[in-house]
């Protein structure tokens, strides 16, 4: 074995082995983020259950959670194997990265930008898929944000716009992701208003009263709609003036005034409380405790909300125009099959647990690896077809 095949191995190794490492730290991210936690503070990351800070020695990325079985070292509470899993695709899809977009090792001018930008894309993608399942909410620090990497990436590296020709400067790199992020923003923004205008809201009764609720744990932040364990961010119900969320209560507490057997219409900035005497209204920016429970919920979202919008505008800014058209076409395939899928099997309820955020994240995942190369496949089998 020649010295440089020993290096490029090695180097092959740190790369796996760091993306276990953003793995670990992405984690913590999925964890704390839609909590509002700092991801900083503490600086360890601690266990679940007993909350005590786990030292370094129990914290290396793959090993430490198959050498300690999927279990706390304090309390031996269990260690979902997500986090395991979530370490794993993290350093295999960073080595896959590095595989494909590494060039020549040696010279890491060649490869070293890409890479680290392809790196950072990969890292939001999969923050934002398993914060979309766990909460239903795409934060707009890993979309808005993840925006604004891919622009000064594409300034930076026009090369990840697919349109970029040599000789064009920086500049286009960045109109092209610009334009871009406005088409996947502008074509899914279109869907979300055609499918509320074409179905209207949803409506859902219950057998049994149902707890809801409505906080707002940072000032700075929108509100929350929870009811059971379903999160909605405002941002995904509200999109309209004339957006409204409809709850026939059992039991309705605002502030300090308790309601039975009422109506209540909230707005974005307002509510009204349907009763036998008549309606009663507030403002919500006066509302301090809002909760109540519920036998009937009807409310104007559809399939995708405003973060699978802001997402699908973050992979264009990454990946170029087409990259958008594929990811759209992809996502809704994967959301198909996965809907119709355990369907035939019984298990419907699979399915349904998972938003569409995550297969707007594989499309644009099987894009970077594949979607150029499946383009002239389909666009040769069109011109062979003729």
């Amino acid at each position: 074995m020649t010295r440089n095949l020993i290096l490029e191995v090695l180097l092959q190794i740190l790369v796996f082995m760091m993306g276990a490492g953003i793995g670990s730290f992405l984690n913590v991210v999925i964890y704390r983020l839609p909590l509002g936690m700092s991801v900083n503070n503490p600086r360890r990351s601690f266990c679940p259950s007993c909350k005590k800070q786990i030292p370094w020695y129990h914290n290396i990325p793959l090993l430490s959670w198959l050498l300690l079985r999927g279990k706390c070292a304090e309390c031996g509470s269990k260690i979902a194997f997500r986090y395991f899993f979530v370490e794993l695709l993290t350093a295999c899809l960073f080595y896959s990265v590095f595989a494909k977009f590494g060039g020549d090792w040696q010279i890491i001018q060649q490869w070293g930008p890409v890479v680290l930008i392809f790196w950072i894309f990969t890292a939001l993608l999969i923050a934002g898929t398993y914060i979309d399942i766990d909460h239903f909410i795409l934060p707009h620090s890993i979309t808005i944000g993840g925006l604004v990497v891919g622009l000064l990436g594409s300034y930076w590296q026009p090369q990840i716009m697919n349109d970029f020709k040599p000789g064009m400067d920086h500049g286009f790199g960045m109109v092209m992701s610009f334009v871009s992020a406005c088409i996947g923003l502008g074509l899914l923004w279109t869907v979300v208003e055609l499918g509320k205008i074409a179905f209207g809201r949803i409506r859902e009764k219950f057998e049994e009263p149902q707890a809801w609720s409505i906080s707002q744990p940072d000032e700075n932040e929108p509100p929350v709609f929870q009811l059971g364990e379903t999160k909605l961010g405002w941002g995904d119900i509200y999109t309209r003036a004339s957006d409204r969320l409809v709850l026939h209560c059992a039991s309705l507490q605002v502030n300090d005034r308790t309601f039975s057997k009422v109506r209540a219409e909230i707005k974005q900035h307002a509510m009204v409380v349907h009763t036998p005497e008549g309606g009663e209204k507030f403002n919500l920016e006066g509302v301090k405790k809002l909760e109540g429970t519920a036998m009937e919920m009807m409310i104007p979202r559809e399939a995708m909300g405003f973060g699978d919008v802001l997402l699908l505008a973050m992979i264009g800014s990454f990946l170029g125009w087409k990259a958008v058209l594929f990811t759209v076409v992809a996502g809704s395939t994967l959301g198909t099959l996965f809907a119709v899928g355990p369907r035939l099997i019984g298990k419907t309820e699979w399915g349904s647990r998972i938003p569409f955020g995550p297969y707007l994240a594989a499309g644009g995942m099987i894009w970077l690896f594949y979607g150029p190369q499946f383009l002239e496949w389909y666009l040769g089998r069109l011109h062979w077809g003729q």
